[in-house]
């Protein structure tokens, strides 16, 4: 009986590691299949990009404002629908927001507000009579400011990384790679706006969109004015048949001009704000600061005023 008991208890091992070993071994030969696909056949899909846990939290929270859909495209002060697309495709859909969910998102944050106003008012705070009214109004303004916010950001950034994707994209056409397989090998090695766009065109076209059209849908997607220009010199090019090398070539250099001139035009934007903080922030509080001593000083036994240091 203990023999029985020891054979099975051998054959039970001996089995769990096979399964371990050909578990393993499918493991491994699963992680170099998807590793090969994805070098061969680039798809980026923009809707279903991985998201970090905090988006994911966010998304989350994001689905209660679809119980709010239809009040939100009601009251469409200043979200007129077509407007609420226009924003969301320029900021490239965060969080998979769509027209509906962010109707219904200003209207849960003018709930929210409205609940944190009352929540005060119970409570007495200071001026609750007025955040009763305020916070709601808040809560549905920020909502707009927000998107608005995120779809001007990612046409600047759009706009930056273009200098430096064109170089590329310029020194491998220039190498003999067709149109299409460089943006294949090279989109994937940049983040952001700039792989999201031409990842969603490498897709149209792929799927037998006309290259004339899915150019037509970059510019609709996109307002940058650095991005239209280069999409409609390629629409130009082609239409010429001028390389598109060249065309590379000459709008990194344009770009690369643009990109100075932005730079200065921030840079003499920034010397009257610094101005104005130096004038109405840091020197009212030094001179407060001086006052105060010179006060303290004169109510106080000490002969000068470093006295109080002392």
């Amino acid at each position: 009986m203990d023999g029985l008991i020891i054979l099975f208890i051998i054959l039970t091992l001996f089995f769990i590691g096979l399964a371990l070993k050909y578990g393993y071994e499918y493991t491994v030969y699963k992680g170099e299949l998807k590793k090969k696909a994805k070098e061969e056949h680039y798809l980026e899909d923009i809707f279903h990009k991985k998201q970090s846990r905090k988006e994911k939290l966010v998304s989350k929270i994001f689905h209660y404002a679809d119980d709010f859909t239809s009040i939100g495209q009601r009251i469409n002060f200043y979200s007129e629908d077509h407007d609420v697309d226009k924003w969301l495709t320029e900021a490239g859909h965060p969080y998979r927001l769509t027209t509906e969910r962010f109707q219904g998102l200003k209207i849960f944050f003018l709930i929210i507000g409205l609940i944190v106003g009352g929540v005060a008012m119970i409570l007495r705070f200071p001026f609750s009579e007025l955040t009763v009214i305020i916070y709601p109004i808040v809560g549905y303004l920020a909502t707009i400011f927000w998107i608005k916010s995120k779809a001007k950001n990612r046409q600047e950034e759009l706009s930056y990384q273009l200098p430096d994707f064109l170089d590329t994209m310029s020194v491998t056409l220039k190498a003999g790679v067709g149109l299409d397989q460089a943006l294949r090998d090279i989109v994937p090695y940049f983040e952001g706006p700039v792989q999201e766009e031409f990842g969603r065109f490498i897709q149209e076209v792929q799927v037998g969109v006309p290259r004339t059209a899915a150019y037509q849908m970059l510019l609709k997607r996109n307002t940058s004015k650095e991005f239209q220009l280069l999409i409609k010199a390629l629409i130009q090019g082609e239409k010429l048949g001028i390389p598109i090398s060249k065309t590379f070539h000459q709008q990194s250099l344009e770009m690369r001009k643009l990109k100075k001139e932005l730079i200065k035009e921030k840079a003499a934007k920034a010397s009257p704000k610094v101005t104005l903080i130096t004038t109405f922030v840091v020197l009212p509080s030094a001179l407060v600061l001086i006052g105060g001593l010179m006060v303290l000083n004169m109510f106080s036994q000490n002969s000068n005023i470093f006295d109080l240091f002392q």
